[in-house]
């Protein structure tokens, strides 16, 4: 099992920046796939970008391709999404998953989630 906890989120003017981590409370850290996800208000959850098992493969939703980037760091066992020239559409609850299927291009089997931590991009 492994137990995920976000950090990062806050409010930011429109093409502004923030760095979200999600930090991993187990041993084997490079056993999952990870990933964040995201809710707006009134709507379903949605994916953002994955990071495989060793770090070497990434997948991003269009919305976000060329402006976030994922990234892991093993010693911190901590996952980031670095997100750039963020837009108001992109204000939501921002959650971490986790798996242990390594696919990581399919979005509906993570195991485990965070709490979630909110961005608000505002116009």
């Amino acid at each position: 099992q492994v137990q995920l906890v976000e950090s990062g989120g806050g409010l930011v003017q429109a093409g502004g920046s923030l760095r979200l981590s999600c930090a991993a409370s187990t041993r084997t850290f490079s056993s999952y796939t990870m990933a964040w996800f995201r809710q707006a208000p009134g709507k379903g959850r949605e994916f953002v970008a994955a990071i495989s098992r060793l770090g070497v493969t990434t997948a991003y939703a269009d919305s976000v391709k060329g402006r976030f980037t994922i990234s892991r760091d093993y010693a911190k066992k901590t996952v980031y999404l670095q997100m750039n020239s963020l837009r108001p559409e992109d204000t939501a609850v921002y959650y971490c998953g986790a798996k242990t299927v390594a696919v990581i291009d399919r979005e509906d089997d993570y195991e485990y989630w965070g709490q979630g931590t909110q961005v608000t991009v505002s116009s």
